[in-house]
């Protein structure tokens, strides 16, 4: 937002870094700070792998460190920033950071305990009651053994799940599944090497604009993200089919490229 002159007054954007709606942090808690480096280049949506162990929900891609916790790395943290800040996680800003939570270890043993951690902080998470959204300034989403489920509405839910594309629950809606993803190779062929094959653009459009019109946000992920043209030109196509979520480990370059070429930044 930029500054403006209202009856002689001047109001400025808020320091710090722009939120850029489409930055995804694939396997965030990797980097040197977790979620701080991704709010540091203005990413609104984070993920962090989660192992329960002994009641407890660690961070780890292979395997659990038993040294970090989602709360210790993500909840907690995230309290702190939005009560400092104004009950937003970035100042100003009034939409919701998503925290994808990829649960690597058995799904209905870690869907309680997802339940109990997140409603603990009730003025941090979103939740749902009666298929209804009560957005707070965090909204997370279960994926990996808790992908592409449903739960009742008729319990308060402090999480939507991540669905998975092509085969989504029945009767599944937008705010059951506020977030639907799937492996970039399962629909596609193209490495950003050469043009997009027209055939496949056509298909890759199609199919976000239909789920677009059902509500639901749109990701990728395993598209190429080693630095280079056929990773920019792999993030030209999505941000041309206005693809909701933008993965990447590299932080920094997916900043510039969405600053300069994201326009619904």
């Amino acid at each position: 937002m930029s500054a403006r002159a209202d009856a002689g007054t001047t109001t400025r954007r808020p320091s710090g870094p722009q939120p850029l709606r489409r930055a995804h942090a694939h396997n965030d808690y990797e980097h040197t700070r977790p979620l701080l480096d991704a709010l540091s280049h203005g990413f609104t949506s984070v993920e962090a792998d989660v192992w329960l162990v002994d009641g407890e929900l660690y961070l780890g891609h292979d395997g659990p460190d038993l040294t970090r916790t989602l709360r210790s790395h993500y909840l907690d943290p995230l309290q702190r920033i939005v009560r400092q800040q104004g009950h937003s996680v970035f100042p100003g800003w009034k939409d919701a950071l998503r925290l994808l939570v990829d649960v690597k270890s058995d799904g209905p043993a870690a869907y309680p305990v997802l339940q109990a951690q997140l409603a603990a902080y009730p003025e941090l998470m979103t939740s749902w009651l009666h298929g209804r959204r009560r957005q707070r300034p965090v909204t997370a989403v279960l994926s990996g053994n808790l992908a592409n489920i449903t739960a009742s509405d008729d319990e308060r839910r402090w999480f939507g799940f991540d669905g998975r594309i092509d085969r989504l629950p029945e009767g599944a809606t937008a705010e059951q599944l506020p977030l639907v993803s799937d492996n970039w190779f399962n629909h596609f062929t193209w490495v950003g090497i050469g043009p997009m094959p027209q055939t496949q653009r056509d298909k890759l459009h199609e199919q976000v604009a239909t789920l677009h019109a059902d509500g639901y946000e749109v990701r990728y992920w395993a598209t190429p993200d080693l630095p280079g043209p056929a990773r920019e030109a792999i993030w030209t196509e999505l941000l041309a089919a206005d693809v909701d979520v933008l993965n990447t480990d590299d932080l920094a370059a997916l900043q510039a490229f969405l600053l300069e070429h994201d326009t619904a930044r």
